[in-house]
């Protein structure tokens, strides 16, 4: 599926899905479909659109990524949002496909559950990764962000796993370049080095999102599941 689906509205938030391979905001510059404009059209479409009643970002998914997504309906909205993102939000939970290690001598095997810590560093291209510590012993010099991923192993088969992973932080590429690092990159991800493409598309989906309204006090929970696709491939 391709379209955007709004899921929920009211004065101060919108939530939606977005599909794989949309922007969700646009960047300097770019003039192609992004999730923010095709709500907008939405909204102008219902009469609904105004200076007072628009999409403003409060988050972002990479544009390879599908799943649930927020935006604020106003300035005022959008800027109590995301000072307060961290204790608002409850829960983000990811799923992913994720190939299995080419070497398990070098990785080793991951267990059932458990948190990846490890600090992110990104590139010219802004890519991000784990820095290799043998390779990295002047680290001090690049820049590192902080990021914590908390990952549980749903399901495996002999050529990909299914993953459910939590963020604590929400750093670029932070899910991909985790995995990536300990031998499971996504499965269509090229960035990552994955060696397979079995859907076209890079397989990893925001499939839920929890939080509690700053107006009303109330725990609201959104979902959008993942491709049946992913589970059957095992």
């Amino acid at each position: 599926m391709d379209r955007i689906e709004i899921l929920y509205t009211d004065a101060n938030v919108i939530v939606i899905y977005k599909p794989e391979g949309i922007l969700s905001v646009p960047f300097a510059g770019f003039r192609g479909r992004t999730a923010q404009g095709t709500v907008e059209q939405i909204l102008r479409k219902k009469g609904m659109y105004s200076q007072k009643y628009r999409p403003l970002p409060v988050h972002r998914l990479d544009r390879e990524t599908s799943g649930v997504m927020m935006f604020a309906t106003n300035e005022r909205s959008q800027k109590l949002i995301m000072d307060n993102w961290h204790q608002m939000v409850k829960s983000r939970c990811y799923v992913a496909l994720a190939e299995n290690p080419k070497d398990y001598s070098k990785y080793g095997i991951l267990p059932d559950s458990g948190i990846i810590d490890d600090p992110i560093t990104y590139n010219a291209y802004n890519v991000g990764y784990v820095a290799d510590k043998s390779r990295d012993a002047n680290g001090k010099n690049k820049k590192q962000v902080t990021a914590r991923t908390h990952f549980k192993i749903t399901e495996r088969g002999s050529q990909y796993s299914v993953f459910e992973l939590e963020l604590d932080t929400g750093r670029k590429n932070q899910i991909r370049a985790h995995l990536a690092s300990k031998g499971y990159p996504i499965a269509g991800d090229d960035n990552y080095r994955a060696r397979s493409n079995p859907f076209n598309r890079m397989c990893l989906h925001a499939k839920s999102l929890v939080y509690i309204d700053p107006w009303s006090k109330e725990e609201r929970n959104f979902k959008w599941p993942e491709p049946k696709e992913w589970h059957d491939i095992l």
